[in-house]
């Protein structure tokens, strides 16, 4: 087990007038260099400095933290090919993880803090001809809330990680760490009480949905924060889960034979719209304004409780004031059916 002082510390001790191996024992040792060792060994007694250990580690020894908003159970060698590949060509693992020391289960000395990715490719590469390859990862001291903020930093950094994985993440850790209190946890992870809110919204999108889904990867903040919000009504989240076990069953059939899944986008799609009762969808109809040409040139793609979407087609040869003159027109007949922005 190798072991490696943190740089840092290595920096404090250091002499900035190193002498010279001609000099004698007395003008080595200057008051002012003993000066200068004896406060930085002071700073780490003390606490305000403390050594980071660099370890080389088994990591069968080494458990993940439950905090951590990757799920661990879901990496795969697809997942980590990159990593995989990185460590055979560096010959082992260079950014070391973060871990913590364990006391409350003699199967594990660590867990895992940052570095899941790290730890399941070094675990796999020693399953796969890679038998000697170490887990590298420095030791801190941690509590639970600064672990989670020193996770989620690196996870942030992250496009591996779904924004599914985090919204959960941070609706348990909200409850965990900040007594449920957003704005809390907004200020201490120095995000927007916005963006976090929409994140918890998310979180509450059930698995018997989520299974819709190819994979958690493809899905994303902005649409699934509109699908979560479409989800608060009873009778929408019973139109919506039946539809999910149908798109499910869809894409099972099209992995059992090799096709590709429904896109995101798709499912989506489909989600939103069983969302929206019988009723509503009776009035809803196509609105399309033509350009004096004839052609398409404003058109009404959808109406919810988030807003309207409007299309511009190209190629109308509409102007920029036949095309506002359309849009009050378009605006209008949602007004009059009852779907307007101001309903």
């Amino acid at each position: 087990m190798a072991r490696k002082p943190n740089p840092y510390l290595a920096s404090l001790l250091h002499d900035d007038d190193e002498p010279s191996e001609i000099q004698s024992r007395s003008e080595r040792v200057r008051p002012s260099a003993l000066l200068r060792r004896e406060t930085a060994l002071a700073r780490v007694q003390s606490g305000e400095v403390k050594q980071v250990t660099q370890l080389h580690l088994d990591p069968k020894r080494v458990r993940i933290w439950p905090g951590n908003a990757r799920i661990y159970a879901q990496l795969t060698e697809e997942r980590c090919s990159d990593l995989i590949d990185s460590l055979i060509a560096e010959n082992g693992q260079k950014v070391p993880a973060i871990v913590r020391r364990v006391t409350d289960d003699p199967t594990y000395d660590y867990e895992v803090i940052a570095g899941t990715r790290r730890h399941w490719s070094i675990s796999w590469l020693r399953q796969h001809s890679y038998p000697d390859m170490q887990f590298v990862a420095q030791v801190m001291t941690l509590d639970d809330e600064a672990a989670f903020r020193l996770a989620d930093i690196e996870n942030r950094a992250r496009q591996d990680i779904s924004d599914i994985e985090r919204a959960r993440n941070y609706a348990q850790a909200v409850k965990q760490y900040y007594e449920g209190k957003q704005k809390r946890m907004a200020e201490r992870l120095r995000v927007s009480e916005g963006w976090l809110s929409k994140m918890l919204q998310v979180a509450r999108i059930p698995d018997n949905i989520l299974q819709a889904f190819s994979s958690l990867e493809t899905i994303q903040l902005k649409p699934a924060y509109a699908l979560a919000r479409e989800l608060d009504d009873t009778h929408a989240l019973k139109r919506v889960t039946a539809k999910a076990r149908v798109i499910a069953r869809e894409q099972q059939e099209l992995y059992a034979r090799g096709e590709l899944p429904i896109p995101s986008s798709d499912v989506l799609r489909r989600l939103m719209d069983a969302a929206t009762s019988p009723s509503q969808k009776t009035l809803v109809a196509p609105i399309v304004i033509q350009s004096r040409l004839g052609r398409p040139a404003l058109s009404v793609q959808s109406t919810n409780r988030q807003g309207v979407t409007i299309r511009l087609h190209a190629g109308s040869g509409a102007t920029n004031e036949e095309l506002l003159q359309a849009l009050n027109k378009a605006l209008s007949e949602l007004d009059a059916t009852g779907r307007g922005i101001h309903r």
